[in-house]
């Protein structure tokens, strides 16, 4: 996964309407739902059928650090899927998206201008099409790359052009060099 996809990750989680199970018992009950296996949930974290057995049993308490992690992973990007595409839909139809970052900026400029890339923290408000275009490329599984094409889009066309008011010889914008992205919705 990149920057991208985990700053929507976050985002998701944060529309939580209730917190996942947070014991070991509990998150196996809730994996053991979902994938309707023992072998199937030891498939995805990495231990054997008869571990997971023994967690959902109560016959162990506690998880090695590593599978534990893996294990509230795999709950979290499970938990509440219709929560999450009630905020990513009313995202893309009405609210649009919320990008903060600190990332380098490089971009095409007339001649006489400059166009040196430089780094830049920017919290700017892009517009639902902008919205609807990311959620349609991370869930047709596109890269990083082309998730940044989009972002980069829509800061030219909201903060550098501002909706056409200015820069209008500005012809690319790309985002490098990410420090840290933030998404909200």
């Amino acid at each position: 996964m990149g920057e991208i996809d985990d700053a929507i990750e976050r985002a998701d989680q944060e529309a939580f309407t209730r917190q996942p199970p947070k014991t070991l018992k509990g998150q196996i009950g809730f994996l053991l739902k979902q994938f309707g296996s023992a072998k199937a949930v030891a498939a995805e974290i990495g231990v054997t059928a008869g571990s997971v057995n023994r967690y959902r049993r109560g016959a162990r308490k506690h998880a090695r650090p590593d599978v534990a992690a893996k294990i509230d992973d795999a709950v979290r990007q499970r938990w509440q899927p219709l929560v999450r595409k009630r905020r990513q839909k009313q995202a893309a139809a009405t609210g649009g998206i919320t990008v903060e970052t600190r990332a380098r900026f490089g971009y095409t400029a007339p001649v006489g201008t400059t166009d040196d890339g430089r780094f830049r923290r920017l919290t700017v408000h892009l517009p639902p099409t902008y919205a609807q275009r990311l959620f349609d490329a991370r869930n047709t599984s596109a890269g990083d790359q082309e998730m940044r094409k989009i972002i980069a889009e829509g800061f030219k066309e909201i903060y550098f052009q501002d909706g056409g008011d200015r820069a209008a010889g500005l012809s690319d914008v790309t985002l490098n060099d990410i420090d840290y992205l933030d998404i909200d919705y």
